[in-house]
């Protein structure tokens, strides 16, 4: 898929982190837009170089949404950076992650969206407290990140574009973009782990693939399921975290 000079722009490189992408400019189909320099999504922070530590200090960074599973944390550590209030929040989506054996099937689009669903079905609490968390209009700038910024970031991607109006179409656009963030990390997996290059080969299939129909089929099963973005917010009891989120993240 080829990546437009606008798609481009939302991108924040960086020399720790591959997949650290702002989520402003989508249009909602009221005719408004998702505000530039908000709401970003990334993959781990635990990366950070000194001169990433700079460049993010310029977004005025306030909140962390960490979605990693409580070994990864464990074993890998939290952002890499502390700023003078920076909240953190550790929200783990799930705590079993995929085996060896079972990552070439993610691969494939239908398995992938399959365990999205039950990602999201795991993740019911993080996503609700990660919801509240992004209410509060102090939140703001946040990210919030997994491992790779594909799997985990982008299921909650896409739950809160939905929820500000964004559409199908645009959220698979955007997860798509992943691809691109994944070339780089393994590229970057590939230097700095030399000796893991049997386990890399591996698994880089399932790192790479970010295949538009896989965050379609997720969609199509999320809206059988939960009809919706705002009936899956309701049965969470964050009805009212809608309104909130718009006029936190949209353009007036």
């Amino acid at each position: 898929m080829a990546i437009s000079a606008r798609q481009r722009e939302r991108v924040v490189a960086l020399e720790g982190c591959f997949n650290f992408r702002d989520l402003g400019g989508y249009e909602t189909a009221d005719g408004r837009s998702v505000r530039w320099r908000r709401l970003f999504r990334a993959d781990g922070l635990h990366r950070l170089t000194e001169s990433d530590q700079r460049d993010l200090a310029k977004l005025g960074l306030q909140t962390v949404i960490d979605l990693r599973s409580q070994g990864e944390l464990a074993e890998r550590g939290s952002i890499a950076w502390s700023a003078p209030g920076l909240a953190y929040h550790h929200l783990p989506m799930s705590e079993v992650l995929p085996d060896q054996e079972e990552l070439p099937s993610w691969v494939d689009a239908t398995y992938a969206a399959s365990r999205y669903a039950e990602l999201l079905g795991q993740g019911r609490e993080a996503v609700t407290e990660a919801l509240a968390v992004l209410t509060d209009p102090a939140a703001y700038p946040a990210v919030f990140h997994c491992a790779a910024g594909k799997d985990r970031t982008g299921i909650l991607s896409a739950l809160i574009l939905g929820l500000l109006g964004v559409s199908d179409q645009l959220i698979v656009s955007d997860y798509a973009l992943s691809r691109a963030g994944m070339i780089r990390f393994v590229d970057w997996l590939r230097s700095n782990y030399p000796g893991a290059s049997e386990q890399l080969e591996r698994s880089s299939a399932a790192i790479l693939a970010a295949e538009p129909e896989t965050m379609a089929l997720f969609l199509e099963r999320f809206h059988s399921d939960h009809g919706s973005f705002e009936d899956y917010a309701a049965s969470l009891g964050m009805a009212s975290a809608v309104a909130y989120l718009r006029l936190a993240l949209l353009d007036p």
